[in-house]
């Protein structure tokens, strides 16, 4: 069930800015760490003391059996959902994945006695929207067969086809292949998994304007998001480096992109929305006004103050705002998601101080650049509520402890451990950072909606988002799903964060996600020398 925001008129507005304008902002912390290395001997079924699972469940019991599972799986639909695509294509997206080394082989195969031959899904509702605060919660169970059982089942019941998908995944992950008897088996059977987010907002930033991303890497990015139920791909199409996308209400917008090469049509961004929409992902689109504009104005040079002064965008004509309502009009079209992102941050308003028509303006309207520039933030959100939108701006330092005591919301994210651009950012600094550091009320708690981190990509495109992006965002998706509770910082749990990191990572590798190590001082940096993916 999606999350209902009041309609607020334009009196409202400035409050509404404060309740959507999100982000945490810290500086940059950078320490001396010594590189760690794991005796890879301690991995996966040699150690049953860890939970080879990323992220943890909320609440999981297990056992000590060994189970076989038939390649010949076979799936069974229940409930109100039970005619549903997105979970009959999860699965077999899912089998190819636990099933890739099983095949026919010229050397024939041993008569093995599988225990587990059946999936059931049960998803008690039909209802398929896909919103904020929707249901993802799951319990899975995995039993052996017995004697009033032909075969053996997987069990998965969920409210939302959501919520079957990240049951899924988390059964993706308890298959592993046996290259001695070259077969699936699930260690440490039965399995009985009861398990929902902490936060309802888990997100990716990506940045497309910096460098772009042809649609194929950007749903390859979304499926490596699904593999650590992450919910939300914030993404930043447009900036002042470039206008990549299409608009049909201003045609000659996207003449900012870098080249004609460099672009998505209506009919691109309408598959990448789909793509993550069938992973349970949704797509939080972004343009930054009225700072980092300067692309707008290739193709329409009247929404630069001049030709020397190219942004923020012009704030005296009418026309910046028309482009502006024609643009998020279109784009209305195209992402259904209720949150809109309109930026707001790092406009250096000097340049309406000194073009004289915008000088003019201010003197006639009684304002000064500061006022000016809340005028149009705020006069951006009403455009964007009048479209049926809930606008998000980005804020700076100690946002979210400030806005929750108001009784606003807020989602987090931090520049200090959460920009993942930040290469000499490890992983434990990623793991570790809160949400909900320095808000103690538990209603106040409620008002977080979670949080995101950031791939800004001015040292990013397609040869190494993956690697940037990977195994240092895994870390913050167990943040957001898991509660503290099941995945306390990193310190206090002897090692086995660690090991169970760097066994997700190679869990991506195997997948064919271009996950960097674990533990080298510089994110995506290559290894450092020859050794086992467990231990890097």
């Amino acid at each position: 069930m999606s999350t209902k925001f009041p309609s607020l008129n334009p009196s409202q507005l400035l409050l509404f800015f404060t309740l959507l304008s999100v982000f945490l902002y810290l500086p940059p912390i950078i320490n001396s760490r010594t590189i760690r290395t794991v005796d890879s001997s301690s991995h996966f079924s040699d150690d049953s003391s860890v939970t080879y699972l990323w992220p943890l469940p909320s609440e999981f019991t297990s056992g000590n059996e060994t189970l076989l599972v038939d390649p010949s799986l076979s799936l069974s639909l229940f409930g109100n959902g039970g005619n549903s695509v997105i979970v009959r294509e999860a699965f077999e997206r899912y089998r190819t994945i636990i099933f890739k080394h099983v095949g026919s082989s010229k050397f024939g195969t041993r008569d093995l006695g599988y225990d587990i031959g059946k999936l059931s899904v049960i998803v008690h509702s039909d209802d398929e929207e896909l919103q904020l605060g929707v249901d993802e919660s799951y319990t899975l169970l995995v039993a052996k067969n017995h004697a009033l059982s032909i075969v053996g089942e997987v069990t998965i019941e969920a409210n939302t086809v959501y919520g079957a998908l990240r049951g899924l995944e988390t059964f993706s992950q308890l298959c592993g292949f046996d290259y001695g008897t070259k077969s699936v088996q699930i260690y440490k059977a039965p399995w009985f998994i009861k398990d929902k987010p902490r936060f309802a907002f888990r997100g990716l930033l990506l940045d497309t304007s910096r460098h772009y991303y042809p649609i194929d890497i950007i749903k390859q990015i979304i499926e490596s998001m699904s593999y650590v139920k992450l919910n939300v791909l914030h993404w930043h199409i447009i900036d002042e480096e470039s206008f990549p996308l299409e608009v049909p209400a201003y045609p000659k917008l996207w003449k900012g992109s870098y080249t004609k090469w460099e672009r998505y049509t209506v009919e691109d961004a309408y598959e990448i929305v789909n793509f993550a929409k069938m992973r349970g992902i949704n797509v939080m689109a972004e343009i930054d006004v009225p700072g980092h504009g300067e692309s707008w104005g290739i193709g329409y040079p009247d929404l630069w103050p001049s030709t020397s002064c190219k942004e923020p965008l012009d704030v005296s004509k009418n026309f910046t705002f028309e482009v502006l309502s024609g643009i998020l009009q279109d784009m209305r079209e195209i992402f259904p998601f209720e949150l809109f992102h309109l930026g707001g941050d790092e406009v250096n308003t000097d340049c309406w101080n000194n073009t004289p028509h915008v000088k003019q303006w201010l003197k006639e309207n009684n304002m000064t650049t500061k006022d000016a520039y809340q005028y149009f933030v705020l006069r951006a959100q009403e455009i964007a509520i009048s479209k049926n939108w809930t606008p998000v701006n980005w804020l700076g330092g100690g946002v979210c402890p400030k806005v929750v005591e108001q009784g606003l919301r807020c989602i987090y994210s931090n520049q200090g451990f959460w920009y993942l651009d930040h290469l000499d950012v490890q992983w434990e600094g990623v793991y570790d950072a809160e949400p909900l550091e320095g808000i103690t009320d538990a209603a106040e708690q409620t008002r977080v909606l979670g949080g995101e981190v950031c791939l800004w990509s001015e040292t990013a495109d397609p040869s190494n988002v993956q690697q940037t992006i990977w195994p240092r965002a895994a870390a913050a998706a167990e943040r957001l799903w898991t509660s503290k509770e099941a995945a306390p910082r990193s310190n206090t749990t002897g090692g086995m964060t660690l090991t169970r990191l760097e066994y997700f990572r190679c869990l991506l590798t195997r997948r064919g996600v271009q996950a960097s190590p674990v533990t080298n001082f510089y994110a995506r940096s290559p290894p450092i020398g020859p050794g086992s993916c467990y231990a890097q």
